[in-house]
This record gives C-alpha cells, sequence and structure tokens, in this order.
C-alpha cells in the first residue's frame, strides 16, 4: 500500500543495462509512491511482460552521428520528444523525475528541469554515458554505482550521490545452490551476450566448448545466441554430443543463473553486478565498439575485486581454452573467486537512493 500521492517518473532508454536498473528502481518505489516509466519503442520490448507499473512510450533519438542527415532527422526527433514530455509532464505534474541513461531519457529530464521539476538521474557505468553528462549541469544528484565513475568534471563532484548497483530484485532474492565441485566435470558454462546479444559468441564459442569438450573437459552450455543462430549451433553441439540448451534474450535469467558455475559475458554493468551478488564467477569479453570504452573499465573495476577474468574479443578463440583447462587443474581458483565475491553485495543500494528520494521531496516542499 502507497504510504502517499507522490508521482515519481523514472525515464530510461532502450537497451537492458538500462531498463533493468529502472525495473529494480520501480519495482521498490512503488510500495511508497506512484511510479511511471517512460521509454521508447526499443525499451518496450523489455517491458511488453511488465504489467505492475505505468509505461509511457516517447520516441526520441541520437543527435551524435557524423552523417550529416542522419544528424539533422535525429535532432527533429529529439526536439519533438521534448515537447511531447513537455506536454505529458504538466498534464501530469510528477513530484520527481529520474532519468536512468539513454538518448531518450534525455529530453524527458530537460523537459522536467524546464518545468521546475526536481531530477535525478543515475549512472551505473564506470564512463558516465553522454546524455547524463549533458544533464548535470540540471539535476540535483547523480546516482552513481560506485567512487570510481569517470568523467564527471570536478565543478559537479559535490553531486555525486555513491549508492552501489541497482539490481532487480528477484536476482537479490535468488537463492543459488553451492556445488562444491572437486573439478570440472559436468561443468555448466552460461554463455550471455547482454540484452543486445552477441553475434560474434554464436559464431566462435561453439568451437571453442567443442575443443574443451575434446579436452577433456565435461561441460553443459546454456548460450544466449540470435534467432537465425540457433539451429547451426545446435547442430555443432549435437554432433560433438555436448548438453546444452540454447535461448534468444529473456527478462528472466533466473533459470540459468541457478544452474551456472562460470559465466562467459560481455562486460556491461548490470550484468557483472548480477554475476557478481550471485557469486558466479565470470569470463568478461567487453564489447570493443562500446562508448568511451565502458565495457572495459567495468571488466577492469570487478576484475581488481577478484570477481572475474578479462579476455579481449580478439584473443577469444586462443586463449579461451587455455583459461578453462588452466581451471581445471587448478581446481580452487573458482572457489577463491567465490569466496571474494561474497564479500560484495548491493543488498542496500535502493534503500539508499530512498533515502535520498525523500530528502529531495522533503527539501522541494
Amino acid at each position: 500500500m502507497k504510504t502517499n500521492h507522490q508521482k515519481i517518473f523514472i525515464s530510461t532508454g532502450g537497451t537492458g543495462g538500462h531498463i533493468f536498473p529502472a525495473i529494480s528502481l520501480a519495482d521498490d518505489l512503488k510500495e511508497k509512491y506512484n511510479i511511471e516509466i517512460i521509454t521508447d519503442n526499443r525499451g518496450l520490448k523489455y517491458l511488453s511482460n511488465y504489467k505492475k507499473i505505468k509505461i509511457k512510450i516517447i520516441n526520441s533519438s541520437t543527435i551524435f552521428n557524423k552523417n550529416i542527415i542522419k544528424f539533422f532527422i535525429g535532432f527533429i526527433k529529439v526536439i519533438i520528444s521534448f515537447f511531447i514530455s513537455i506536454l505529458f509532464i504538466i498534464k501530469n505534474r510528477p513530484n520527481l523525475i529520474i532519468g536512468m541513461g539513454g538518448y531518450s531519457s534525455f529530453p524527458f529530464c530537460v523537459a522536467g528541469f524546464c518545468l521546475r521539476i526536481p531530477v535525478l538521474i543515475y549512472e551505473n557505468n564506470l564512463v558516465i554515458g553522454k546524455a547524463n553528462k549533458y544533464l548535470l549541469p540540471l539535476v540535483k544528484k547523480i546516482v552513481v554505482s560506485t567512487n570510481n565513475v569517470e568523467g564527471i568534471i570536478p565543478k559537479y563532484k559535490n553531486k555525486i550521490f555513491s549508492s552501489g548497483y541497482l539490481i532487480r530484485r528477484q536476482i537479490l532474492n535468488l537463492k543459488k545452490e553451492e556445488k562444491e565441485k572437486s573439478n570440472l566435470e559436468d561443468f555448466s558454462i552460461l554463455i550471455i551476450g547482454g540484452s543486445q546479444s552477441a553475434k560474434v559468441f554464436g559464431e566462435l564459442l561453439p568451437h571453442v566448448m567443442v575443443n574443451c569438450f575434446q579436452n577433456g573437459i565435461k561441460i553443459k552450455i546454456y548460450q544466449q545466441c540470435l534467432e537465425y543462430q540457433i539451429e547451426k549451433i545446435k547442430k555443432i553441439y549435437e554432433k560433438s554430443k555436448i548438453q546444452f540448451e540454447l535461448f534468444s534474450f529473456s527478462e528472466d535469467m533466473t533459470k540459468f543463473y541457478k544452474k551456472a558455475d562460470l559465466a562467459i559475458t560481455r562486460s556491461g554493468a548490470s550484468t557483472m553486478a548480477e554475476l557478481t551478488n550471485l557469486c558466479i564467477p565470470s569470463i568478461a569479453v567487453p564489447l570493443p565498439s562500446s562508448a568511451d570504452n565502458h565495457q572495459q573499465k567495468n571488466a577492469k573495476y570487478f576484475e581488481e575485486r577478484g570477481c572475474c577474468y578479462i579476455l579481449n574479443e580478439t584473443s577469444l578463440s586462443d586463449k579461451l581454452l587455455k583459461i578453462l583447462l588452466n581451471l581445471k587443474e587448478n581446481k580452487k581458483k573458482l572457489f577463491i573467486m567465490k569466496k571474494k565475491m561474497k564479500e560484495y553485495s548491493d543488498i542496500n543500494t535502493v534503500t539508499k537512493i530512498e533515502k535520498l528520494i525523500e530528502k529531495i521531496l522533503n527539501d522541494k516542499n
């Protein structure tokens, strides 16, 4: 039951890295506030089965494009999105707007500022995103996952509020069976490419997994892949008699997390934080084209805490097998990683953000 009638609008971009933290926050805040999520058509595909909270679609575009025609079209879309946002905010008059990053959140947050609605933004990557960077002059606070976020100029350091990573409640509540294995027999490997999937994983990793199997590592594979890749990958694993389960992007990763002994993954902030909170060691393969190389920096952050290995995409075919064979010969390494991961927790993140929200709302009143 809500304890007041104050409205909070959560504006979020169209990738899982922005959507899932938004869901995490919305799930907890909805018990106390009237919550609505504002996203675009890209984000809607991750929210199609999410019926707990109202969702408003306001499409926008990026203006960061070297093609002059695409830049102009993007600019027009942003302006249209801004005015639609103005009208929507005037009609519904929220008490607070929270921007979760992504270009679709930018015009909505600017519209809120113009209408004197307090704006809060959240950054979970180790490099501040472009949308959040340009919003910094307008916002009350920027909530960051760690104190290591790059790209925030000293002028705005006083706006930083460190909370930890926003993790979905069903992930934090997930009870994972401890498998006290003395070797890598029947070793379960989860391969995930993030919300946008990873074409290269589907092309390269099945052949590496076959090599692992042929080198005496008895594995079971749970692999996320693109729809058109499923039949080809299926034939590779069936021919080698490897146990496997293939899936396309799924909002509910819990059943796969429960089964995983090790993950091979892109290093989006949300994914790395989920794996760490669940004590699933990982081999992180940063997306080379990620903006400002933020995936490399995300991976480095968790590697320094003993939670993962880092492997460049160009080295996948050559070095992944060596890492897995090394883990087979040095059986305690994974258990040492899990022990380090148990020292890390984001369970109090939402509580910290809730206290900040209360302070902002009380200051406004």
